[in-house]
């Protein structure tokens, strides 16, 4: 159900069509919710038909123009009944930690060179976030808003933190596992 509230946010914070809704997914709700560009369209139509957003009027009706679309109150009420109420935290569902459950029975090969590549996938999101952090979040900028959202990207820069410093333990364990070919990366 997270998907039209991201798309309700997104539109509350600036009205946009769906394509510019799909780039402001890439650039920034999408580092934590990720949707297609169709994704966000079907769910544009359904919001529209259940009325919590509108398209706004054309200056110039024709075929083929894209829309743009606002928040109408029932869809802001909708927003903040969601934002309200209670959610329990989602189970971490990770490949990778199952694949290393899977390799105390089957083996370890190939998962050294994927915890390494992990790894640096890990540090470039991390090193991406720091950036984000140093250019939009200076200290003069201290609005309840801009807090807010400083707080999701902390969150980012936590969990990528965590995971560079577990998958660099991982591996330190790996080098100390007796028995196995070591690979090269």
């Amino acid at each position: 159900m997270s998907l039209p509230h991201a798309i309700l946010t997104a539109l509350l914070e600036k009205p946009s069509s769906g394509l510019e809704l799909t780039r402001r997914f890439d650039k920034s709700i999408g580092y934590f919710w990720s949707a297609t560009h169709q994704q966000i369209y079907r769910e544009l139509g359904k919001l529209e038909a259940e009325g919590l957003i509108r398209a706004l009027p054309s200056a110039q009706p024709a075929r083929g123009q894209k829309k743009s679309y606002e928040v109408l109150p029932a869809g802001r009420a909708e927003l903040a009944r969601w934002t309200a109420a209670a959610q329990d935290p989602k189970i971490l569902r990770d490949p990778l930690l199952l694949r290393l459950r899977a390799a105390a029975v089957v083996g370890t090969a190939g998962l050294e060179a994927d915890l390494r590549r992990h790894l640096q996938l890990h540090r470039r999101q991390l090193a991406e976030y720091q950036e984000i952090e140093e250019r939009d979040f200076p200290p003069e900028r201290d609005t309840p808003e801009d807090r807010l959202r400083h707080l999701v990207l902390r969150a980012g820069i936590d969990l990528e933190t965590f995971w560079t410093q577990w998958l660099t333990h991982a591996l330190a364990e790996f080098a100390e596992l007796p028995g196995r070919e070591r690979e090269q990366g």
